[in-house]
């Protein structure tokens, strides 16, 4: 079984309340070099590191974890390590940049293993895709490699309709506060406008953003249907 697919049916367990303790321990104590190396190129690292952020971001929870510690503590154990889920999200699947700097600022003070691990190209369509049990959070889908580019447009495309609220009386354009925590990973606030035009199919007038709240409700288990 390869990598990818371990981390896909760990989360298929989670979903249907399947035992998980297996899973978790042959990831537990998967080599870190074969791990690296294993995962050969982004399609593999992306399809791999979203499963395991969603899958244990739930069943952290399911051990009574919560914000922000959630989030900060190394309780992830795989490979040999213990990772938290910031060091997935921000060190691995952002390469490396700092978490709160709106995605313009790279951090020296990831460890070792992370920067070894980390995606070669940035892909700004992963916060479409990871779950941290909020009401304002994508849907959890299960990713693959071969139809992972795909996965990802479908996320985009649905997370950016959904949450966004279109005045064209007033030429405004009500979007996710996730979009302005992370601007610098969509280029900036021309390649986010860029973004929205293209995806939502509309004329790049100067429309004007505004952001809405995130609802930090907890919903947990919301996978795509």
């Amino acid at each position: 079984m390869t990598f990818q697919a371990q981390a896909e049916q760990l989360l298929r367990h989670i979903k249907t309340g399947k035992p998980t303790k297996q899973l978790e321990r042959a990831l537990a104590g998967l080599d870190f070099d074969e791990l690296r190396h294993g995962l050969k190129n982004d399609q593999e690292r992306k399809a791999f590191w979203i499963n395991i952020y969603n899958a244990y971001y739930l069943l952290l929870r399911q051990l009574e974890w919560e914000r922000p510690l959630i989030f900060k503590m190394k309780l992830v154990p795989l490979a040999g390590k213990r990772f938290s889920l910031d060091e997935i999200e921000h060190g691995i699947l952002r390469r490396c940049r700092v978490k709160w700097a709106a995605g313009f600022l790279p951090s020296p003070f990831y460890r070792l293993p992370i920067y070894k691990l980390m995606l070669k190209q940035q892909d700004c369509r992963i916060h479409f895709a990871l779950n941290c049990g909020a009401q304002s959070c994508p849907p959890i889908a299960f990713y693959n490699t071969e139809e992972l580019e795909e996965q990802l447009d479908l996320a985009t495309h649905s997370f950016l309709e959904q949450e966004t609220r279109i005045d064209r009386e007033r030429l405004t354009l009500h979007v996710s506060q996730l979009l302005r925590w992370y601007v610098g990973d969509f280029g900036g606030f021309r390649g986010l406008r860029q973004l929205l035009y293209k995806t939502l199919e509309l004329e790049p007038l100067s429309w004007r953003l505004r952001f809405r709240p995130y609802d930090w409700t907890e919903r947990l288990y919301n996978f795509q249907d």
